[in-house]
């Protein structure tokens, strides 16, 4: 997850899961997933029917406005792996106020963010409050500056540019973390072609070529050494 996600179970579930465990949320629970985690996630429709979900990211500027705006959450702790909610008339009314106004190309940037800290703020009154931005880490703030632009020709000199850092300062850092700039290109854009893959009818010499591969072959065995499976298991 590279933003903070707020979403609801219309119809169905969801089951987020990974080594040390599982959660799942049915049909009118909200979920709450905070950034910079890893899941395994299935959506399962109901009995002779489907699955559906509303979600809504967050970026790391509107959670740092939420949290300068409403310091009194300063003391609740961050949500930690996910967790949820009821889908109870508050959170439907306060949830579809945001989305109309998202979707509204005539609505203001204000009144947006607005709606959006709305929902934050109905979620941190039941103690669901995600971490501020100052608390990323490096590795998370090149996935993000990459996924931007994950199409384009990113070298060490450019992201160390970007953050006014040094190539040595910046290599230092994520190595302490357990990772390097190369690492964090490769892996924003296999997750964009994923993404690709699994949300667009695109090509898949297109997919690649949007997430930085000239080459379909150097695409397909990256994608395949990263996920266990060829981009065409995806796209037959």
């Amino acid at each position: 997850m590279r933003d903070d996600l707020v979403g609801w179970v219309v119809s169905g579930r969801k089951r987020l899961s990974k080594p040390i465990g599982e959660a799942r949320f049915n049909t009118g629970q909200v979920f709450v997933i905070p950034r910079a985690t890893q899941w395994d996630m299935l959506n399962e429709p109901v009995p002779g029917g489907h699955y559906e979900a509303r979600m809504m990211a967050f970026s790391p500027q509107t959670v740092e406005r939420f949290h300068d705006r409403f310091g009194q959450f300063v003391g609740t702790p961050a949500v930690q792996g996910c967790a949820s909610s009821a889908a109870d008339d508050a959170f439907l009314t306060t949830f579809g106020h945001a989305t109309a106004a998202l979707l509204d190309p005539e609505a203001s940037h204000a009144v947006r963010e607005h709606r959006a800290l709305e929902v934050l703020l109905l979620l941190a009154e039941r103690g669901l409050v995600f971490a501020p931005m100052r608390e990323l880490d490096w590795t998370d703030r090149v996935h993000r500056l990459v996924g931007q632009r994950p199409h384009a020709v990113w070298t060490v000199e450019d992201l160390a540019r970007a953050f006014h850092l040094s190539v040595s300062t910046l290599q230092r850092r994520l190595s302490e973390e357990g990772t390097s700039a190369s690492r964090c290109v490769r892996e924003v854009r296999l997750e964009a072609a994923m993404a690709l893959l699994q949300g667009s009818s695109l090509h898949v010499s297109e997919i690649a070529a949007r997430c930085g591969y000239d080459s379909h072959s150097r695409f397909s065995a990256a994608f395949r050494q990263r996920f266990g499976y060829a981009p065409s298991h995806l796209r037959p």
